[in-house]
């Protein structure tokens, strides 16, 4: 089954290793293949704006999903979600999930996951900064 993409003008996706930037106008196409690696320009994280250890978990989870030999970025992932962990243990079932996912090789549910932990860290970024958490955030940290 082909994927269907719309693309606004001038955003970026990936599609396997390559890198298609659109033109002026939106496009649409169709994208098939078995297991090929597809991360819009929204979800997509740059070591630039990996700026808190849940991004950098997401960065290297993301390596691993488009890369053509994932376990090349597993020693760099295990090492960021111990140091994240040492931090913030209440995040230790989300985390062991996403380790779950990462050892049976289904990268992209891996990727989701972290970008939930993402909200979460941002959740008790929250609290810890104004006492309480944004709305949209709480909602997502209970649905994980």
């Amino acid at each position: 089954m082909a994927l269907k993409v719309e693309l606004k003008p001038h955003e970026k996706i990936i599609v396997g290793s390559c890198v298609i930037t659109n033109t002026d106008q939106r496009a649409k196409f169709l994208i098939e293949g078995d297991r090929l690696p597809v991360l819009r320009e929204k979800d997509i994280l740059t070591p630039d704006t990996a700026d808190t250890p849940a991004k950098l978990i997401y960065l290297a989870v993301q390596l691993m999903y488009i890369s053509h030999d994932p376990q090349d970025h597993h020693a760099v992932y295990f090492d960021v979600m111990r140091d994240f962990l040492s931090v913030v243990p209440s995040a230790a079932d989300q985390v062991q999930g996403i380790n779950n996912l990462i050892l049976s090789g289904d990268y992209y549910r891996a990727l989701k996951e972290s970008k939930k932990l993402i909200a979460y860290e941002k959740q008790l970024l929250d609290i810890a900064l104004n006492g309480q958490p944004e709305s949209r955030e709480a909602d997502l940290s209970t649905a994980a």
